[in-house]
């Protein structure tokens, strides 16, 4: 069963940008031949890490969003896992988190709905004024 999924990886600071985009060629190489397939693949440049990860302060992110199956992301990550330029990575399955959104998007909605009917006013009871009090007359 195919599903959507966010793979996004952290490259060495010091591997040549050639080097980059044949690991990243590479590795939509191993999806397309698993019968998934690439929504899309961006390089979110150089940033800092929060930590040190492998004596690294810094790395190149890229993210890749694919439709596959588990076995097709089980060897995607054992593939991420034994490349050596690679030093973290992360594989998020969107689908749920997509539904998880839409369901509270649509509770967001009914609530809207129900704000936005207008509330009639409660009826006004006219109150009697205490009967005024006549001057004895002694």
């Amino acid at each position: 069963m195919q599903r959507f999924y966010e793979v996004m990886f952290i490259v060495r600071p010091d591997t040549l940008d050639e080097d980059v985009d044949k690991l990243i060629a590479g590795f939509e190489a191993t999806v397309t031949n698993g019968g998934g397939t690439i929504r899309s693949t961006e390089k979110l440049g150089r940033r800092k890490l929060a930590y040190l990860v492998r004596k690294f302060s810094e790395g190149n992110y890229i993210l890749l969003t694919i439709d596959a199956d588990g076995k097709l992301v089980a060897e995607l990550e054992r593939r991420l896992r034994v490349s050596e330029p690679v030093i973290k990575f992360i594989t998020v399955r969107m689908d749920e988190e997509q539904k998880r959104i839409d369901k509270i998007k649509a509770i967001r909605a009914t609530r809207k709905k129900l704000s936005a009917q207008p509330v009639a006013p409660a009826p006004v009871e006219a109150v009697e004024a205490p009967a005024e009090a006549t001057p004895a007359s002694a």
